[in-house]
């Protein structure tokens, strides 16, 4: 059976913001709910909204509401019509009001992602409803691939955006008009907003905290719920394919396969074209065709790609890797990925690596990582609350 998530309270609890104070039915008591609760006052007519409708990511709506909730703003989902919302997780989001009941009243409109998001970018109701809600609210956007509705409702158009990165390609051939930026976890273009995959919807949330009631409060939410106030790096660091491919019948395909399985390889233009049995210049030009990239960029991708899957899975230096990989040193490496993760190799490490790697070659298969919990010290000066 599915699980209810409903506001505390209705519409008589005398508090706006009690209406985001979310609670699973029997699942959490009255002392979580009230650890829940910001006690920082109410910025005056500053209330946050979602729009979620069938299919929504749970944590597209919830996530972004939590943090307004705990900086002290009244928060509401809307609905495309009132009442229970079924969520992607199986879970119902209770949508207090219908798009049809609002007209105004609200200061930051968000429209969230989910796997259902053809269905409202689909409906002349939704699409309407956003244009005429736009010119009355402060700020208005999207998380995750509720990008995809507000680009169909035309209000991206010209505009710079970014949405999840597993939809990048799709959006980018479906509203070609929208200045899309694929690695950054959130945008503000004027007052349109835009954010990565899913827990970047918190990110965002986050900056808007910071942006209304600067960077202490902003920090101080971000310390209560555990999270970077600005998470290091893009969204590219998440992604699980950064090499574009072609054609299976291709002889380009055929290259690109040979230079995923040995990245460490003499990769040059030359060595590839000869590999393809093509001239360096036409290798060049059939390749950009195929794929969309140039031979040196998807041979920098592909060793980027096996150096994450090294970080992730083993204990082996830096400059193992590097040198392994082709990259030639550790501080070449370390600029490939800044340039193209905006993250450095051992902070990819920090924060993708398995809980039990694999040991370095030669290390004792026994030696496990000192675990150091000053390592979770908060300091202000870092701007993060370690995860």
């Amino acid at each position: 059976m599915a699980r209810t998530i409903a506001p505390v309270g209705g519409s008589d609890a005398g508090l706006g913001s009690i209406r985001g104070i979310f609670v699973v039915a029997a699942e959490i008591g009255a002392g979580d709910t009230a650890a829940m609760t910001s006690t920082a006052p109410i910025p005056s007519q500053r209330r946050m909204a979602v729009l979620a409708y069938p299919d929504v990511q749970i944590l597209d709506v919830t996530g972004p509401l939590q943090v307004f909730c705990h900086a002290g703003y009244p928060v509401e989902i809307i609905g495309v019509e009132a009442g229970p919302v079924r969520t992607s997780s199986g879970m119902q989001l209770v949508a207090e009001r219908g798009i049809a009941d609002v007209a105004g009243g609200i200061d930051t409109l968000l429209v969230a992602g989910g796997n259902g998001f053809s269905g409202p970018a689909g409906d002349p109701r939704v699409l309407e409803w956003l244009r005429a809600m736009r010119p009355r609210v402060r700020r208005f956007g999207s998380i995750c691939s509720g990008a995809f509705i507000v680009a169909a409702a035309g209000l991206l158009d010209g505009r710079r955006a970014v949405t999840h990165w597993a939809r990048c390609d799709e959006f980018r051939a479906a509203f070609p008009q929208v200045r899309l930026e694929p690695d950054a976890l959130h945008i503000r273009d004027g007052d349109i907003y835009t954010s990565a995959g899913v827990t970047a919807g918190m990110d965002l949330a986050l900056a808007m905290v910071e942006e209304d009631r600067g960077h202490r409060a902003a920090l101080d939410v971000a310390r209560q719920l555990v999270l970077f106030l600005k998470r290091p790096g893009g969204q590219s660091q998440f992604s699980t394919h950064l090499t574009p491919e072609a054609d299976g019948l291709s002889p380009v395909r055929a290259v690109q396969d040979w230079v995923r399985s040995t990245p460490g390889a003499d990769l040059r233009v030359e060595a590839l074209a000869d590999r393809a049995g093509m001239s360096p210049r036409n290798f060049a030009r059939v390749f950009l065709r195929e794929t969309g990239t140039t031979p040196l960029k998807f041979v920098e991708a592909t060793r980027i790609d096996a150096a994450r899957r090294r970080l992730e899975r083993t204990r082996d230096p830096v400059e193992r890797i590097a040198a392994e990989l082709g990259f030639g040193t550790a501080e070449t490496m370390r600029r490939t990925f800044l340039r193209r993760l905006g993250v450095t190799p051992q902070g990819y490490r920090t924060h993708f690596r398995a809980l039990s790697p694999a040991p370095a070659s030669g290390e004792d298969p026994g030696a496990r990582e000192h675990f150091d919990v000053k390592h979770f010290d908060i300091k202000e000066e870092d701007d993060v609350v370690p995860a």
